[in-house]
């Protein structure tokens, strides 16, 4: 008799579950050292440099960057004080709402993103896209949607949302 699926891998759930699981800890590592050795960032600290650039007037509420991060509020707040110590980002109070905190992105920070972004493009292309046939591509665009939806659909858990309130 077989064991019921939820309790155990086997077979091809577990060759599928085992790939995925390799990819997971095998790319942030990967994206990281690229990072790092061509601009001094780690992937989370670029992301945090992206979002910024890529949001109006370069400026975000630090819950809201939280939110894109998928971080705690304390992870992205010695990040940014890292970025900050770069004079790539800078931090104030939110003028319309004081009990917030607005991250903002130097001109600096912009030219940062700029001279980052082409290899961190290049790495992905090299390590994700290029191994992929076009239909390949789209399907892991489409699993990736099906398997986020899954996550933010279990208990209403959502990128950003850890214990605690985020401001």
């Amino acid at each position: 008799m077989s064991e019921p699926r939820d309790t155990a891998f086997t077979g091809e759930d577990l060759e599928t579950w085992a790939a995925l699981a390799t990819v997971l800890e095998w790319l942030p590592p990967a994206l990281d050292a690229q990072l790092l050795r061509d601009a001094e960032l780690t992937h989370f600290e670029y992301g945090i440099l992206f979002a910024l650039a890529d949001a109006p007037d370069g400026t975000l509420r630090m819950s809201v960057l939280a939110g894109f991060a998928n971080s705690s509020l304390s992870r992205l707040s010695r990040a940014v004080a890292r970025l900050e110590k770069r004079q790539w980002v800078r931090r104030a109070p939110d003028a319309a709402d004081g009990r917030y905190t607005l991250a903002s992105l130097t001109s600096a920070g912009r030219a940062k993103v700029q001279q980052a972004t082409p290899g961190h493009v290049r790495t992905v292309n090299r390590l994700v896209l290029e191994p992929l046939t076009r239909p390949q591509a789209r399907q892991l665009r489409e699993i990736s949607r099906r398997i986020m939806r899954a996550i933010r659909d279990d208990d209403g858990w959502s990128p950003g949302t850890g214990s605690g309130s985020a401001r």
